[in-house]
C-alpha cells in the first residue's frame, strides 16, 4: 500500500471576483475629481487572462492601479497574483500597462516548491502535474506539515491548498 493521502497546490485567482473589483474600480475612477477627466479605463481582455489600464499619464494611471489594488484586497483576490507589464506609451501623452492575471502555478516555482518539499526530508512524493502539485504521502500529520512549511516560504505567488483527500 503505497501513498494514501494527498493534496494540490494550485495557484488561481476568481475571475468573476476580477470582474467586480475592476467594476467598483471603474466606478470610483469615474467619481474621483482628479481623475473625471482623465480618460482612464479599466478592461479585462484576453478571455479573462489580462487587464489592460490606461490614462492620461503616468501619475493617474498609478492613483488607478492604487484604486484597482484596493478593489481587488477587499474582495479577497491576491496581489502576488497579479504580474504588471512595462509601461507603453499610447495615443498623444496617454499611457496603458498590462496585467497579467496568474492562473496555475508556473513551472519554475512547481520545480522550487518541489525542491523544498525534497530538502526538508518530510517523507512525501510531490509530482508537477501541469499547472499543479500534487503532494501524497502515508500519513495526514505530514502533509500537514508539509503545508505549514509552504505557508512559510514566499513563492512570489499565492498558494491554495485544495482537493486533500485520504483513503
Amino acid at each position: 500500500m503505497a501513498a494514501d493521502n494527498s493534496f494540490d497546490i494550485v495557484s488561481k485567482v476568481d475571475v468573476q471576483e476580477v470582474r467586480n473589483a475592476i467594476d467598483q474600480a471603474v466606478k470610483e475612477v469615474r467619481a474621483r475629481f482628479d481623475l473625471k477627466d482623465s480618460k482612464s479605463e479599466i478592461k479585462l481582455e484576453d478571455e479573462d487572462k489580462h487587464i489592460q489600464l490606461a490614462s492620461e499619464n503616468e501619475y493617474k494611471l498609478e492613483a488607478v492601479k492604487e484604486i484597482l489594488s484596493q478593489k481587488m484586497v477587499k474582495r479577497g483576490i491576491p496581489l502576488k497574483n497579479l504580474e504588471y507589464g512595462k509601461l507603453e506609451p499610447a495615443t498623444g501623452s496617454s499611457v496603458r500597462q498590462k496585467v497579467t492575471l496568474q492562473q496555475g502555478v508556473p513551472s519554475e516555482k512547481a520545480k522550487e516548491i518541489v525542491r523544498v518539499i525534497k530538502d526538508s526530508k518530510k517523507k512525501v512524493q510531490a509530482t508537477i502535474q501541469g499547472d499543479t502539485v500534487r503532494i501524497t504521502g502515508k500519513d495526514r500529520d505530514t502533509l500537514q506539515e508539509v503545508i505549514a512549511l509552504l505557508r512559510g516560504k514566499d513563492f512570489g505567488i499565492d498558494l491554495q491548498f485544495t482537493n486533500f483527500r485520504s483513503n
